[in-house]
């Protein structure tokens, strides 16, 4: 039995941005890159959240891998595309940044589209494009990330979990927010259940002789994750090209590392993470208000059909994310208590003692 802690959304928050000031980001950019990684934490994307703040970007931030100054530069422009250089710079701002221009751009020409080379691990990719929706647009984010999915039929990591996110306002229902890795699960949820000692589900990642495994320590070293499906019996090739697709805009069409190329965090290179960004008005394409009331129509559509036995409710992508920020807003986000061990550790190294107050404690 492992045990977590709950804390306050603000607590977390002050630390995050502390933790990066110290590690010379800006106030103004440690306040938004701790949004985007408590957004991961409130709506149970566990893998994106605190649990990277020092495993990943302050022991790049320390090697010189991140640059905590950079500022993203224009390579190409049109009316209705950009492509950007991320300086090596924090993948959350530089996410934030891109997707705040390609905004702006769709809103002049009804639709834009926008790459990125150059960058790093961004946090989740649904917080990108949700930025689209408080607009009235419809937003969509890909990324590429360090090799850990194998090819169907392989045995050897190749690419990366290579998330797709799709967010679309609706009327009176929640918005429809797609944020999918096209592994089967993200890497980070295989460390999650590597610190709390548990086995994962059979079907989620093979060792090295390319053996299905449920031991993450057989997945984490040496093994790689499988594709969204599995193994082909289970269309699992659909995973892997999807996998594909994603690499292809955000690495080859932005001009950023891909595949074996995107740099593992443990090494001393540069990522060279590349995204892709799109935004649409819906104006553009029809009246606003007939569009979301077709929204409304369609999610209630799924929603109220017949369930299947024993089955209380159907859900829409991103619903179960909205309710769990709104409960974990509400009782405290938790943190197994192997990651708050780490995070004081993290923490004494800079000299910023991860002390909070604990609200209360959850049995796993």
């Amino acid at each position: 039995m492992t045990r977590s802690l709950l804390f306050r959304t603000e607590d977390l928050s002050d630390y995050i941005i502390q933790f990066f000031v110290r590690h010379d980001i800006s106030p103004k950019d440690a306040r938004t890159a701790a949004e985007i990684l408590l957004a991961a934490d409130l709506r149970g994307v566990d893998s994106h959240g605190i649990i990277r703040l020092d495993t990943y970007y302050g022991t790049r931030l320390r090697k010189g891998l991140i640059d905590p100054h950079a500022r993203l530069e224009v390579v190409r422009e049109t009316a209705t595309t950009l492509a950007l250089d991320g300086g090596s710079g924090l993948g959350q701002i530089v996410g934030y940044t891109a997707m705040q221009r390609c905004i702006e751009k769709a809103r002049q020409s009804g639709i834009a589209m926008v790459t990125v080379r150059n960058s790093n691990h961004y946090g989740i990719a649904g917080y990108y494009a949700m930025m689209a929706l408080p607009e009235d647009m419809i937003g969509v984010s890909f990324t590429n990330a360090q090799p850990l999915v194998a090819p169907t039929y392989g045995r050897k990591a190749m690419l990366g979990t290579n998330p797709i996110a799709v967010a679309v306002p609706a009327g009176g229902e929640r918005p429809y927010v797609l944020d999918m890795a096209t592994s089967i699960v993200p890497i980070g949820r295989i460390t999650v259940y590597d610190k709390a000692g548990k086995a994962i589900p059979e079907g989620w990642g093979i060792d090295h002789e390319g053996k299905i495994t449920t031991d993450p320590k057989q997945v984490l070293n040496g093994g790689a994750l499988m594709p969204l499906g599995g193994i082909d019996l289970m269309r699992g090739y659909k995973g892997y090209s999807l996998a594909l697709l994603v690499d292809i805009f955000s690495g080859v069409l932005a001009g950023s590392a891909f595949g074996t190329d995107v740099a593992q965090p443990s090494t001393n290179e540069p990522a060279r993470v590349g995204h892709f960004f799109a935004a649409m008005r819906i104006d553009a394409f029809r009246p606003l208000e007939e569009f979301k009331q077709d929204m409304d129509v369609l999610i209630r559509m799924m929603k109220n059909s017949p369930r299947a036995v024993d089955q209380e409710r159907i859900y829409i992508a991103g619903e179960k994310e909205f309710e769990m920020a709104e409960r974990r807003r509400t009782q405290g986000i938790p943190l197994l208590e192997t990651v708050v061990e780490s995070l004081k550790a993290s923490g004494q190294l800079v000299g910023l003692p991860f002390d909070l107050d604990v609200q209360g404690v959850v049995e796993n």
